[in-house]
């Protein structure tokens, strides 16, 4: 007769669920910057600027993998549709032109950034590696949040209807990867 394990007590299974979220979202912040780049080539417009930002972000996925694999945490299910999903949407919104680019970094950021906030003010002082890594990440989203909008993400065809999209998606995404 085996035994049944014991159940992972309510703060563990929150640090969980937020690390996998955590490492989904970085890894489709990468898939959707690969997308752009692959439609807008190595030398269009605001290419550089993605490039560092995707690198950043490619950063950040080695981190939440790194501190994955050490806790013991499996990936989401879902992560081989978030890989199509944000090449999708980044070569989607690259086709349509720089400033659309720029208005998917700007709406995905913006959920981002409430997202890790929402998480900081869950984990409190329960977990210093885990904040500080999504405080650090966080700031960085916010200048990628930033350098779009400066980059003239608002000015891009149908801006409210575009953002709002994205936003649902992103807040759709995560809530997802939370579960599975």
């Amino acid at each position: 007769m085996s035994e049944t394990p014991p159940l992972m007590p309510a703060r563990e299974k929150a640090r969980t669920s937020m690390l996998r979220v955590d490492q989904a979202g970085e890894y489709g912040a990468t898939r959707i910057y690969a997308g752009q780049i692959a439609v807008m080539g190595d030398h269009g417009p605001g290419v550089r600027l993605i490039s560092r930002m995707a690198a950043q972000e490619e950063r950040h996925r080695a981190h939440f993998d790194a501190m994955m694999a050490t806790r013991g945490v499996r990936p989401t299910m879902l992560q081989p549709l978030w890989n199509i999903a944000g090449f999708a949407l980044g070569a989607a919104t690259a086709l349509i032109g720089p400033k659309a680019a720029m208005a998917c970094t700007a709406a995905i950021e913006t959920e981002i950034d409430r997202h890790y906030g929402e998480q900081l003010e869950e984990l409190g002082e329960s977990d210093p590696e885990l904040s500080e890594a999504i405080a650090d990440f966080r700031a960085e989203e916010v200048e990628h949040r930033e350098l779009a909008l400066a980059e003239g993400a608002e000015e891009a065809p149908a801006y409210p209807l575009l953002s709002g999209a994205i936003r649902l998606g992103c807040r759709a995404a995560i809530a997802l990867s939370k579960r599975f």
